[in-house]
């Protein structure tokens, strides 16, 4: 069978994804993510109060957010969140196993888990599975590795892009899970990025942060924000094309780096918990950057609107009211909006609009909703989903 390539795509990477009994699904749980020799890295991290072990641990073994390290080594199934002083010792001794397998430091390792919150990790599994996927490194099927980070996700998640800097071809490829509790910031998920650009770790890490804040974090589903969220790019250099501050090359490579994060942000709103329908909200004319976010969130994180999206519902005043709640300046006499392109609503009156034709967009797999607030030059582009009946029986279920 041939190896098919996502991750490992850009040169200078392999990788290795492994079944080892941490989920009960009997499925892939455990994938390692390294570089043949050190590469550069960037991090980020949850902003929320309440972190996972492994999340202090990447914070430990990167506190700028930027370095050289080897790789990540990722499970799903248990989190490793709220377990203490064994926790942390837990995930320190999953970097130190797989640095020692793939001669690095442990320091050179970051982990990841995902999956129920207050269990300890299965220490006997996961060494098993990360010895396991350390002599599979390079011949196993990247498709694998997709796999093992997944929880409540249906589908494999991963984008590709290339472009020609200097003559030479650089690759950049992601991977992300995530399908609930997700909120920015991150949108919760575990995203890991690969590149065979030579970067430097400080500009790596300028140029992750705002492609990170126009993807991952413009995708909300739920509102809920995880303890576990961690975004990293690695960069190998491989290509041998260098990518210096303020020129070409730093253009070019932000604009791979941002259609990749793009790309992997709407698949994770795609695959909302029970979604049907990827919603993407683009607010314009709002006093400030700042203020089209905070309006658009507001609007993606309606549960009357999304219900109204889920139900084919041309409901236009759940869009106006979770405008006006939002801490961005609205003043309906001056916002538009629409809803598959046709006004609904025109500075302060409904408008006129083809009904049938309306409600057929919003029976389609993606529901584009347009804002124009009218009051500046701020933008935004949020991306979320419907919210479904099959949302509350994932999540009613999801300890059991």
């Amino acid at each position: 069978m041939k190896n098919v390539r996502h991750i490992t795509l850009p040169e200078g990477f392999v990788a290795a994804g492994v079944k080892c009994g941490i989920k009960t699904s009997g499925k892939e749980d455990l994938a390692i993510i390294v570089g043949l020799r050190k590469v550069s890295a960037a991090l980020l991290t949850t902003t929320n109060q309440v972190i996972g072990e492994p999340v202090r641990w990447c914070r430990q073994v990167l506190p700028e957010g930027c370095g050289s390290i080897r790789g990540i080594v990722i499970n799903a199934g248990v989190s490793n969140v709220c377990t203490g002083r064994k926790g942390f010792k837990d995930a320190q001794a999953m970097a130190a196993q797989t640095a020692a397998l793939v001669g690095a430091r442990q320091d050179e390792i970051l982990v990841a888990s995902t999956g129920i919150i207050g269990h300890p990790l299965p220490m006997g599994n996961i060494r098993r599975g990360i010895a396991q996927a350390a002599a599979q490194l390079g011949r196993s099927d990247d498709s694998s590795v997709l796999r093992a980070i997944m929880t409540t996700d249906t589908r494999e998640k991963s984008a590709v892009a290339q472009v020609r800097i200097a003559g030479r071809k650089v690759t950049v490829a992601g991977m992300v899970k995530g399908a609930g509790m997700m909120a920015p910031s991150l949108a919760t998920m575990l995203c890991v990025l690969t590149t065979d650009a030579l970067v430097a770790p400080p500009l790596l890490r300028k140029l992750f942060r705002p492609a990170v804040a126009a993807s991952l974090n413009a995708v909300t589903v739920d509102s809920d924000m995880s303890t576990s969220d961690t975004a990293v790019i690695l960069a190998s250099g491989a290509s041998g094309a260098k990518i210096v501050a303020g020129s070409a090359s730093e253009k070019k490579f932000a604009a791979a780096l941002g259609q990749v994060l793009t790309s992997l942000a709407m698949a994770i709103a795609r695959d909302g918990e029970g979604a049907t329908k990827l919603i993407e909200i683009t607010l314009a004319g709002a006093a400030s950057d700042a203020q089209a976010r905070a309006a658009a969130m507001s609007v993606a994180n309606s549960p009357l609107f999304k219900c109204a999206v889920h139900g084919g519902d041309p409901n236009w005043g759940r869009i106006l009211c979770a405008l006006g709640k939002s801490p961005a300046k609205v003043q309906a006499e001056k916002t538009v909006v629409k809803i598959g392109g046709a006004a609904v609503f025109v500075r302060g009156r409904p408008a006129g609009f083809n009904l049938k034709k309306v409600r057929a967009h919003l029976q389609g797999p993606t529901v584009l909703i347009d804002v124009n607030l009218g009051l500046g030059k701020g933008r935004f582009r949020a991306y979320t989903c419907d919210l479904s009946r099959e949302y509350i029986t994932i999540n009613a279920d999801y300890h059991t």
